[in-house]
């Protein structure tokens, strides 16, 4: 059964059509411009596979952008802020405060500015073989090639999407194309990406970032693209798959969504003591932050920061796994989790610096060294997300503290008394946007 078409309404008053499939985290999925069609996108059924196995665990959000599929298609503007405003209004109609960002090839230059813009509301960036209008000859070739023949240029670009080999599954490709877009829209659309330079803006960018590219896409120069995001946006991944089809349901797509889930610490289940809380529960909220890491990117260079800062990641999941703790989210170099109890709160923090330690023991040019603060009360649940006093202070907490350290407001400390633990009371601090101090406790790992 295909989704019942939506429409959301521009600030300059153009009408976007969106769709949502399934249930779960925000997962807002931007078309690859300008080859999208909320409708006849149903008729290709590889295309409907790939859509029913991501809405399995998130609730999946996609729209046709301005001149496109059942948008509206006499629109005058086509400018790059115009395409922001398509996104925009689909997650203000939505009442989406906070989701998943996926920039599909040439909509990834959208992504990244409206991440920039609003880093509040992206809690990861995605980006599926990006790639932009360049002076690069592939790219001029295909440009003149639409001012000549039409017909001929949507051939082109359906063997490049698909993979050069390809037949009559291009050919068919080629007429959607063609239903998704007019000459003059695509024009228009590929002006206004080329007048918006990403690279400035790219340092810019707050919310954990996976970079997807296939290795044997030959018809757009992407690899070079995917390679210089991955140096410029800070502790961004760069997950090289195989293949030569520019479309991520056309081939592997399970590599593709299992990098996908990996990323947004879905690849595996939720063990049976992690629980998600709902407003109004007390929970122990922990967050960790890895020392000096990007000194530790620019004395290792990218790649070598970026393995080892996959190790803190790995080490986390595992005592989160191994304590029951649910993962709000990933930042990059930190973590936020939540335990619906203190104790087992402070025995993860605990098994995360002993592993830390291990690590370091046997990696001593590459050490890991990370502040962990923890703080309990009854924060707000939002769309995946946690909110609210207890939440900041948690995180001031975690600022507070020195590199190796665990530190825990007088809350937890109380929550956890007679459990066995050995605190230091180390007094009342003046935390940064707090009004009144802190009583901190330093718990002492070692022992």
């Amino acid at each position: 059964m295909e989704p019942h078409i939506q429409y959301a309404k521009t600030a300059d008053g153009v009408s976007i059509a969106f769709w949502t499939l399934g249930e779960g985290m925000p997962y807002v999925l931007m078309p690859g411009l300008p080859w999208s069609h909320t409708q006849l996108e149903w008729q290709i059924p590889a295309m409907r596979r790939g859509y029913e196995r991501l809405a399995e665990k998130k609730k999946l959000v996609h729209y046709d952008a301005r001149g496109m599929g059942l948008s509206d298609r006499n629109v005058a503007g086509y400018s790059f802020d115009a395409h922001l405003l398509d996104l925009q209004a689909v997650v203000e109609r939505l009442g989406v405060q906070r989701f998943v960002l996926v920039g599909s090839v040439t909509s990834c230059p959208i992504a990244i500015a409206y991440a920039t813009r609003y880093p509040e509301a992206v809690s990861h960036l995605v980006l599926w073989c990006p790639w932009w209008w360049s002076r690069e000859p592939r790219s001029q070739a295909l440009w003149a090639l639409s001012k000549v023949d039409w017909e001929l240029y949507t051939e082109a670009i359906a063997h490049a999407m698909l993979g050069w080999s390809t037949g009559e599954e291009a050919h068919r490709f080629a007429a959607f194309c063609r239903e998704c877009t007019t000459l003059e829209a695509a024009r228009a659309t590929f002006r206004a990406l080329a007048e918006f330079d990403v690279t400035p803006v790219l340092s810019q960018v707050r919310s954990p970032t996976l970079i997807l590219q296939r290795r044997q896409v030959a018809a757009l120069p992407g690899l070079e693209i995917a390679k210089g995001l991955a140096s410029g946006i800070r502790d961004a991944r760069l997950a090289l798959l195989e293949g030569e089809a520019l479309l991520w349901w056309v081939g592997d797509m399970e590599a593709v969504l299992a990098a996908i889930d990996e990323f947004l610490g879905e690849g595996e289940p939720a063990p049976a003591g992690a629980e998600q809380h709902a407003a109004g529960g007390l929970v122990t909220i922990l967050f960790t932050d890895v020392e000096g890491s990007t000194a530790l990117t620019e004395r290792l260079g990218d790649a070598k920061a970026r393995e080892v800062l996959r190790n803190h990641e790995r080490i986390v999941r595992e005592a989160l796994r191994a304590h029951g703790g649910a993962e709000v989210k990933a930042m990059g170099d930190g973590f936020m989790a939540s335990f619906s109890s203190a104790t087992r709160a402070l025995e993860c923090a605990v098994a995360m610096q002993k592993a830390f330690a291990a690590h370091d023991d046997e990696h001593p040019e590459t050490p890991i060294r990370v502040r962990v603060g923890l703080n309990a009360g009854e924060p707000v649940a939002e769309d995946q997300d946690l909110f609210g006093t207890a939440v900041q202070v948690a995180a001031r907490v975690c600022a507070h503290a020195q590199p190796c350290q665990i530190l825990a407001s007088n809350v937890v400390q109380e929550l956890a008394a007679g459990k066995g633990f050995a605190f230091s009371d180390q007094g009342e601090a003046a935390l940064k946007g707090l009004d009144k101090p802190v009583r901190l406790y330093e718990l002492h790992w070692q022992t």
